[in-house]
């Protein structure tokens, strides 16, 4: 095996038990972003030196005895979003052109202390919004990675790194990691702090994780999770053991949402989603199709309400002060919301409490709710990232959820089921999508 093809946890216990060492894993993925970046062209910034010296530094503490944590020697990238203590973070935009922040986001700083090793930092459309990246996907290059996570899912995707951090607002995470043909989080709103992560809106943004195993998503989960006081928005609730969680597999029971997003779902998406749900219940899944609340029916009008006032909120100065260096969709965003009503943005929360409500007695029922991940496939073109619509509902609710590889297309771009839980079941939820995994296979690799 490729030592770019192993996971964060194959490569981690490799460097454990001295059978490789941090500087010969960040040699090879130097090497094979160096022969992959310039058609893929997922990193904003890629700090080789520091990779270079830090896994040296790595490198001598294990000969020492000594690990720091169970991502001991483990690269990974951070969206140009996610504050890192002396290298460029510039959101995708003019506007923040040379901003070097002097601490890093607490996401960050978590993995960076369990022993991991920053490589760059990876392409985001502008401030996380609908103006594109330009990354393209490592499955076609044609066709774009989804966004706003572009570089993140693309830089996984294409094996230059095994782990990599993203966000989501709307489908910026989880969507992009389909794309790609990646397992991607998105957890509960809370559950992972968000400070030092330059906002779009405050009250949906999520950190995503993505990686090419749900055995990798918890792990990293693990690491990352937890009350954090910079974060007046994280939850204070224990953090469970996700690694022993994902041991314990069973046959979940599964509420199937044919409702909305079979409807909405292409031709090939809804035959690949068919087979794997059959499939699921071949090997013991219990599948129920499912019901969505009444409420359903307007979360999508009142998360695009949210964000786009929340987003005003955050640029109102830079924006009167720097309006022409913005590109013209995060613009309108940015001067729409500051037109809306706060009648509207008031009403808007209240829908997304009732929604909120109305999910807990539905998700009771349920282990894990299941639907496509995406409408289509990856589009063609780099004009846009994508439909986010099936992501959102769990976004502007705060539910966790997560997408698997569950198959190709015809035109063999890959395909996902999403996985939704409750509040704060990532246990559940990851054991679940472990079983799943099991039951449906990991995703192949691009043939690049």
């Amino acid at each position: 095996m490729n030592l770019h093809d192993l996971t964060a946890t194959e490569a981690a216990a490799a460097i454990r038990r001295r059978e490789l060492s941090p500087v010969e894993l960040v040699e090879a993925l130097l090497k094979r972003v160096e022969a992959l970046e310039p058609k893929v062209k997922a990193w904003a910034y890629l700090d080789r030196d520091g990779a270079r010296k830090e896994a040296r530094r790595l490198g001598d503490e294990v000969a020492r005895g000594s690990l720091r944590g169970p991502l001991h020697g483990v690269p990974f990238a951070a969206k140009d979003i996610f504050y890192s203590a002396g290298l460029p973070t510039e959101a995708g935009s003019k506007v923040y052109a040379g901003f070097v922040p002097t601490y890093d986001a607490t996401t960050v700083a978590r993995v960076k202390a369990a022993g991991a090793i920053l490589l760059g930092k990876a392409h985001t459309t502008e401030f996380a919004t609908l103006d594109p990246a330009p990354t393209g996907n490592p499955w076609n290059l044609a066709h774009t990675p989804g966004g706003s996570s572009s570089g993140s899912a693309a830089a996984v995707g294409a094996r230059m790194v095994p782990l990599a951090f993203g966000t989501q607002t709307a489908g910026s995470a989880v969507r992009p990691a389909s794309f790609c043909g990646l397992v991607g989080l998105k957890p509960t709103y809370g559950r992972i702090s968000l400070y030092g992560i330059v906002p779009l809106a405050w009250t949906q943004d999520h950190v995503g994780l993505m990686a090419r195993s749900v055995e990798d998503i918890a792990l990293l989960l693990q690491v990352t999770a937890g009350h954090d006081p910079n974060d007046p928005g994280s939850s204070r609730e224990p953090v469970p053991d996700y690694s022993a969680a994902i041991q314990r597999r069973r046959p979940p029971r599964v509420g199937l949402l044919r409702e909305f997003f079979f409807e909405r779902a292409d031709a090939d998406v809804a035959r690949v989603t068919n087979e794997a749900v059959e499939r699921l219940a071949q090997a013991g899944a219990i599948v129920e199709e499912t019901k969505l609340p009444q409420s359903f029916g307007v979360v999508h009008a009142a998360s695009w309400t949210i964000i786009q006032v929340e987003a005003a909120s955050f640029h109102a100065d830079l924006h009167a002060e720097k309006a022409n260096l913005y590109r013209p969709k995060i613009r309108a965003i940015i001067e729409t919301g500051a037109l809306i009503p706060g009648v509207l943005y008031l009403r808007s929360l209240q829908i997304r409490r009732r929604f909120r409500r109305e999910m807990a007695g539905l998700l009771d029922r349920f282990d894990v709710l299941l639907t496509p991940t995406t409408r289509t496939p990856a589009p063609e073109g780099l004009g846009s990232t994508g439909d986010p619509i099936f992501q959102t509902p769990w976004s502007i609710s705060g539910l966790p959820s997560i997408t698997l590889p569950c198959g190709l297309s015809a035109s063999g771009l890959p395909l996902g089921v999403q996985l939704i839980a409750g509040p704060l079941a990532e246990a559940a939820l990851l054991s679940a999508a472990a079983w799943c995994e099991d039951a449906l296979g990991r995703g192949p690799a691009p043939a690049l």
